[in-house]
């Protein structure tokens, strides 16, 4: 199948919005699947799996967040909230052609967050989340994230980028990657290194996990179809995934063994796997390749 991938950079409420599109080349009115990446990542954290799922017959829209990758990084903490990621990546599916419930929204860690705040909108059919959280309820916790997060923010406009990426691939959170093989903990490490310091301050200071709106108490009312991803290895998501799915009136959740937080980079043929059969409720697709490709 003939696939078309191209990089798109949009202006919406003043702000450049970067992204890469991929879409079979030989089929009208795909049916759309966004995807936002996690943290110090970009639209090509997703490597060739954006061929995979255009390869089944959606037309996949993979967006740099805000101050990440290509788009814009403002310097004010504020235009990283989650009110304006929300607006801007609305107006970015406007001005595509997306129309309201015609579009499954797929975030993980970081753009897991934005994605759940982003389901309330009412503008999409339904939701995937990888590894995500709907936020800290408790305020005291909240306040004690609010502070790492700024103590890391700081330490990136002192240090650098090199200094801060050394660090947090040294996280538990992601000790599993020591498994994946060198060259793609290499091409990790290039994704991670290509970030701007004001990218990821802004990020840290204006989105982070301490700042944004808790959504636990909104989880029951959110009708949309929902398929949970977490990693067997990854406890904490693990256990934040069992709390949603109880919570979501229509989630189901799916546990990867032999994953961690990263599910999509660390058992990509699975992931995919899942992925394309809950789209495949939802919306008509292609016969779907079986052997899935590898991301970066």
């Amino acid at each position: 199948m003939k696939l078309q991938v191209e990089r798109l950079l949009l202006q919406v409420n003043g702000l450049h919005l970067s992204l890469l599109q991929a879409c079979p080349t030989d089929q009208q009115d795909q049916p759309a699947l966004i995807l936002l990446h996690g943290f110090t990542g970009s639209a090509l954290s997703w490597g060739s799996l954006l061929e995979e799922f255009a390869s089944a017959g959606l037309r996949v829209i993979a967006f740099d967040l805000h101050g990440h990758g290509l788009s814009e990084a403002p310097a004010a903490p504020e235009r990283y909230s989650m009110e304006h990621c929300q607006a801007d990546l609305l107006a970015a599916l406007r001005q595509l052609g997306i129309a309201p419930s015609e579009a499954i929204l797929l975030g993980y860690s970081l753009g897991g967050r934005i994605a759940l705040y982003c389901a309330f909108s009412g503008f999409f059919r339904a939701l995937i989340l990888e590894s995500a959280s709907p936020g800290l309820a408790d305020p005291q916790e909240r306040a004690a994230r609010q502070r790492q997060d700024e103590e890391l923010a700081a330490s990136i406009e002192r240090e650098g980028i090199a200094a801060f990426v050394a660090r947090w691939e040294q996280q538990p959170l992601f000790a599993s990657h020591q498994r994946l093989p060198e060259e793609r903990r290499a091409a990790l490490r290039a994704q991670r290194l290509a970030n701007r310091p004001q990218g990821l301050v802004g990020s840290l200071r204006g989105v982070g996990t301490g700042v944004q709106p808790p959504l636990h108490a909104r989880l029951p009312e959110l009708s949309l179809p929902v398929l949970l991803i977490c990693g067997a290895l990854d406890e904490k998501f693990c256990t934040i995934g069992k709390e949603m799915a109880r919570l979501l009136p229509r989630a189901t959740l799916a546990i990867v063994p032999d994953a961690g937080h990263t599910v999509h980079l660390e058992q990509p043929a699975r992931f995919a796997e899942l992925v394309l059969s809950f789209c495949s409720d939802l919306v008509p697709l292609r016969g779907q390749r079986s052997d899935a490709t590898t991301a970066q």
